[in-house]
């Protein structure tokens, strides 16, 4: 199983998955930060973007993952509701800046990759000392995702191909705990196909000879380690939440991370409930291609009724969505 998203584009791009088939079959897993939201999530999203005399932002790919109703972000925006699309953190704390008579809320999501950028968005918030910005926190952890599906599914895959990006957050070592207690081991991979190439060699050969350990094919940018600096932004501005909820998935504990205490004047879930919502998409499998036990193609909905240009579901939507990618690079 590889992880992330980003690893699951570039095995289809470059057709890893038909050339070393049917020795390797290749899993795709949870790592898409947009596809994993789940539908509470989503439709919280669009309560707070209807609020008036607010400017609501968000990473670009959400604005299109539509609810139950197919209703979405860009929906919305279309009806002249203040919507932002944007690529970096700090550009809500630039919109608030620049902004004071409006209510500025950051729905912000994604795995350790972008929770240090939320982090320092908020100590810089704090310091200007700004009064009009709002943080919604949708960040997930990964380690206790793999944790999770593990426990559920037991020992369904041979090796993981671990995130390089989260990794240059976390470090390698985190996924050792994992690595020992379900006997599987696991390899950071860098992007390119020769990086994805060397993660999997090393990967067989743990397999063969049975060392469920933690390897590294991505040193030019991951360390055991992690990022301490990153890693202590983290411990400082969040706190682990009980339980989170993810798509497909259920609700998965110690999974996400909530605003700390020392900057509760900027946590938007303080003011605004998370919607109770157990309405699901009907007829998208999206749940079981996150959890690598389905493939886009199986799905009843892919290149029918689900396309990029209607998607259905979100794997659909983002670039690192599984099912995007099958779109693009499995037509036939």
């Amino acid at each position: 199983m590889e992880f992330c998203g980003g690893h699951t584009h570039s095995i289809l791009r470059y057709g890893l998955d038909e050339v070393l088939s049917p020795e390797i079959e290749f899993l795709h897993g949870p790592g898409c930060p947009v596809c994993v939201l789940s539908v509470e999530s989503i439709e919280y999203a669009l309560k707070l973007a209807k609020l008036e005399n607010t400017i609501f932002i968000t990473y670009g790919d959400l604005l299109r993952v539509p609810n139950p109703s197919g209703i979405s972000l860009q929906t919305l925006r279309g009806e002249g509701r203040n919507i932002k699309m944007i690529s970096s953190a700090m550009e809500a704390l630039d919109t608030a800046i620049h902004n004071p008579d409006k209510l500025v809320i950051f729905f912000a999501f994604g795995f350790e990759t972008t929770a240090p950028a939320t982090a320092f968005l908020l100590r810089q918030a704090k310091a200007l000392g700004l009064k009009n910005l709002k943080v919604i926190s949708n960040h997930l952890l990964t380690p206790s995702i793999l944790e999770f599906l593990f426990t559920k599914n037991g020992r369904y895959v041979d090796g993981v191909v671990g995130p390089g990006h989260v990794s240059a957050v976390i470090g390698a070592n985190s996924y050792e705990k994992i690595a020992k207690t379900f006997e599987i081991p696991i390899v950071i991979a860098g992007f390119e196909p020769s990086d994805i190439l060397e993660a999997l060699i090393m990967l067989v050969e743990r397999i063969r000879v049975g060392q469920a350990e933690v390897g590294l094919a991505y040193r030019r940018a991951v360390t055991f380690e992690g990022n301490t600096k990153a890693k202590s932004l983290l411990e400082e501005a969040f706190v682990v939440r009980d339980s989170f909820p993810w798509r497909g998935l259920g609700t998965v504990i110690r999974s996400g991370l909530a605003i700390s205490k020392s900057y509760e004047e900027f946590d938007g879930e303080r003011i605004w409930e998370r919607p109770q919502v157990s309405e699901q998409i009907h007829g998208c499998i999206c749940g079981k291609i996150l959890q690598g036990k389905a493939k886009p193609l199986d799905c009843p909905l892919f290149r029918k009724r689900c396309s990029p240009q209607t998607p259905i579901g979100p794997c659909m939507v983002s670039s690192e969505g599984a099912c995007i990618s099958y779109y693009r690079f499995k037509l036939a």
